[in-house]
Parts: C-alpha cells; sequence; structure tokens
C-alpha cells in the first residue's frame, strides 16, 4: 500500500523521462490501490493518461505553469504556512532531521517540504505515521487542491486523494469557480488562510529521501 505515496510522489514530480517511462507502472498502483476511491482513482488515472500521451514538451510547459509561478499551488509546503519568514527556515531544518533521525538522508536539490519529497518519505513509513502527517498538512493540502481546481488541472486528483487517505473531506469542487486569472490572482485570494490553524507541523515536521542505512 506504502507504493501508493511513490506514485503519488512521481506524479507530482517534474514530467522528465524516468517519470514518464513509470507511468505504466504507476497506473498499476492507482488502479490495484485499497487506499484510493473510486472517485479519486478515475481522476488519476486519466492524469496519467494525459501524460503518458500528451506532448512532452508541453507536459513540462503546464508542470511550470502551474506549480512555479506563485505561493497558492507551491508544492513547498512551508511556503504556505510561513511565507519566507525566519520560522520557514526553522521548520526546514526540523523537517530534515526527523529525516535523519528516521534514517535516510536527502539526494536531491529540492526541499525537505517539497510535497514529492514527503510523499517518498511516507512511502518508506507506517500507515499510522503517514495518516497523521498528512492529518496534520490538510489544511495546506486542502488549499493547493482549491487552487488546482480553480485552474482546473487534472493534478488536484492527487491532493484530493491524500486528503481521503488522511480521512478528510476532498475538497468540493463544485463550489468552486473555474479562473483563467494568473496565478498570482489566487495566491491573493488565499494569502492569508491558516494552514494549521495555527498549529505547526507535529512530531514529524518535515521530506526525496534516500534510506542512509541501506
Amino acid at each position: 500500500m506504502m507504493q501508493t505515496f511513490k506514485a503519488f510522489s512521481a506524479l507530482l514530480s517534474y514530467p522528465q523521462a524516468d517519470m514518464l517511462a513509470a507511468l505504466p507502472e504507476i497506473a498499476d498502483i492507482v488502479r490495484t490501490s485499497p487506499l484510493i476511491g473510486q472517485r479519486e482513482r478515475q481522476g488519476l488515472l486519466e492524469l496519467v493518461e494525459d501524460l503518458a500521451t500528451g506532448d512532452v514538451l508541453e507536459a513540462e510547459e503546464r508542470y511550470v505553469d502551474l506549480f512555479d509561478r506563485g505561493r497558492a499551488l507551491s508544492l513547498n509546503l512551508f511556503e504556505h504556512l510561513h511565507g519566507d519568514s525566519r520560522d520557514r527556515g526553522t521548520a526546514m531544518v526540523d523537517l530534515k532531521q526527523l529525516y535523519e533521525a528516521s534514517g535516510f538522508e536527502l539526494a536531491t536539490r529540492e526541499l525537505p517540504d517539497f510535497l514529492p519529497v514527503v510523499l517518498e518519505y511516507l512511502s518508506r513509513r507506517n500507515m499510522d505515521e503517514a495518516r497523521e502527517l498528512l492529518t496534520d498538512c490538510a489544511h495546506i493540502l486542502k488549499s493547493i487542491a482549491r487552487a488546482m481546481i480553480a485552474r482546473q488541472s487534472q493534478y488536484a486528483a492527487v491532493l484530493q486523494s491524500l486528503l481521503v487517505i488522511a480521512g478528510e473531506q476532498p475538497v468540493d469542487g463544485d463550489k468552486i469557480r473555474p479562473v483563467k486569472e494568473p496565478v498570482e490572482l489566487l495566491d491573493r485570494n488565499w494569502a492569508e488562510q491558516p494552514a494549521f490553524a495555527g498549529a505547526s507541523m507535529p512530531g514529524n515536521p518535515g521530506f526525496n529521501a534516500t534510506n542512509s542505512e541501506n
């Protein structure tokens, strides 16, 4: 079951050659995982199909346009919680220490709070720990999901699936009006929404890790 998180990590990563080559395996995981609800499964398979059959350059451009243009859709979790404040640096250190205490050493240029990194970490932990962490960052996941739905992005299926696994209600897409404005407008709309309602990342602060024990 934990391979589900590995598949989600890959889907949210930049669509380079190795990820695209793994799409048939990812599709198999999506079809068979008991963690994924039927509605979310369909959305995930549509995303996989789009990545598998679409133009690679267009997929890369769409990814950059979606995730690298503003805070509302950033996959760096602490950016939603702390912005550019010093607290973000402290949280990042705590998260890196969590990885190291669990026997993992970061082997990527991405920051520890990058969601695909967090998900790869969770793919190597037990389900109780995974659910606890996802529950603690559910407000962030919902915020990103809302922004994705507003942009009519198929990537929203990944965030919706994570919310369901966390025991949360997925975002009701029918209540979100589609927008065509730049992502910066979404930043203004949701910048003031608290991520954890005053709470910080729990005992699991934060996440593409390589097991240093192997």
